[in-house]
């Protein structure tokens, strides 16, 4: 018979605690990433070109864990989910992508760009909302300006904008994603008009008008002029007896 020891079962339930463990840190976090939709590479060379940028995101949503709206409120980290790269950076990528397909130009750059660029256009975006939860829609709230070739504003504009889902995290990735999308439709049809607009002819140069020639002055006289007495010639005769 067998007799086994009570140290030896509590070192075989650690064994077995520790191998559980290691087991659930073992299991892979899903990482996410926003979705671009039917975006597709743009072909041509010489559409307009456009500088996106800079896009400057709230700071709650540069953390690496996807963040879940409550009924509440308040906003809980989602510890089961990861960013893949970090939603500012997919921000960045997604607006350039969806804005290049919906303008069809090759000509977009994310700000700042190279010394010498030239843009027809150039758009300043704000996000200060983009979140979701698992029985809260999906919200996106931005502000974007809009500057000409000559860096006057042309376009301000607040926008709200919300996407229903079912409720798991991959459908709520989805419906971000759907909301970006749907920025950059908007912004998109807001850039096409600067974008296109002809340079102003620049205003010819204003003739001055002729100046009148100043009459020469008689020279000035030390007075008043005099007349000259002349010789009055008397033709008389005179005659001797």
């Amino acid at each position: 018979m067998t007799v086994v020891r009570p140290l030896a079962l509590l070192l075989t339930a650690l064994l077995m605690l520790s191998g559980c463990g290691l087991l659930q840190q073992q299991k892979p976090v899903p990482l996410y990433q926003l979705d671009s939709g039917e975006a597709v590479t743009p072909t041509r060379d010489n559409g307009v070109t456009v500088l996106v940028g800079p896009i400057s995101v709230a700071d709650y949503l540069r953390q690496q864990h996807l963040l879940q709206r409550q009924a509440d409120g308040s906003l809980v980290a989602a510890q089961n989910a990861r960013w893949a790269s970090g939603l500012a950076n997919d921000i960045d990528q997604q607006m350039l992508r969806q804005l290049a397909w919906r303008l069809d130009s090759q000509r977009l750059v994310l700000a700042p760009a190279a010394p010498g660029f030239s843009a027809d256009a150039q758009v300043m975006l704000t996000i200060t909302r983009l979140d979701s939860g698992p029985t809260q829609p999906a919200v996106l709230e931005a502000q974007w300006r809009l500057l000409d070739r000559r860096g006057q504003l042309r376009d301000s504009r607040l926008i709200r904008l919300e996407e229903a889902h079912g409720g798991p995290l991959a459908e709520q990735v989805k419906a971000q994603s759907t909301l970006l999308q749907r920025l950059a439709a908007e912004l998109a049809v807001a850039i096409q008009p600067v974008a296109a607009a002809d340079e102003p002819t620049p205003e010819p140069p204003r003739k001055k008008p002729p100046v009148a020639k100043a009459k020469p002055q008689e020279p000035a006289t030390a007075g008043p002029k005099i007349p000259v007495a002349e010789p009055i010639k008397i033709d008389t005769e005179v005659f001797r007896f």
